[in-house]
């Protein structure tokens, strides 16, 4: 069954008027929630941890799902960097959706990859999209495949050739990769 809506999260520096994120709300032909963090609405540049991330991404989850009349699993989760990566913890500690969209997933701290970020994939047992720079300095195709096969979901990936972290050119090609995605669920 096709998912509903999708909600989108935006990175640790950045907000909901990313222009990847705002190309997503505008092309896909299913409801877009964009989500500002409360620390990017309070006017703080620093994120807050995660035991005040992942709660707000349920309560925002739940809302948008009971907006659309529909159960949470029928919502995909996703965003860039940081907020994707929040959004798959929440999906991890039991929070239902359809599919995660992975934007620029941050395997590991930039120039620390032994602190790899993977510790929940084990835990992810939802269809999977991960959308990332071939040279994105926090995480490259090879350590993604060492990893991603921990994922019980279908694993999706799409790599940006010669994009780092944040993608410059690739809007077009994202919204369709995700598009395509979505459609496949």
């Amino acid at each position: 069954m096709a998912p509903t809506g999708i909600i989108l999260t935006h990175g640790a520096g950045g907000g909901a008027d990313h222009h990847t994120l705002l190309a997503l709300e505008s092309e896909l032909d299913v409801p877009v929630r964009l989500l500002t963090f409360p620390y990017r609405a309070e006017g703080r540049r620093a994120p807050d941890r995660s035991n005040k991330l992942l709660p707000f991404i349920v309560e925002q989850a739940e809302r948008f799902a009971t907006e659309l009349g529909v159960g949470p699993d029928r919502i995909v989760l996703g965003g860039r960097s940081m907020g994707g990566r929040m959004c798959s913890m929440a999906v991890a500690e039991g929070l239902g959706c359809a599919g995660l969209v992975l934007l620029s997933y941050p395997l590991h701290p930039s120039g620390k990859p032994d602190k790899l970020r993977v510790e929940h994939f084990g835990e992810l047992a939802v269809p999977v999209l991960f959308v990332s720079g071939d040279r994105d300095p926090l995480g490259k195709p090879a350590e993604f495949a060492q990893h991603v096969g921990e994922i019980e979901g279908d694993v999706t990936q799409c790599w940006l050739e010669r994009e780092a972290h944040e993608p410059k050119r690739s809007d077009e090609l994202i919204v369709q990769t995700v598009s395509s995605w979505l459609s496949s669920l």
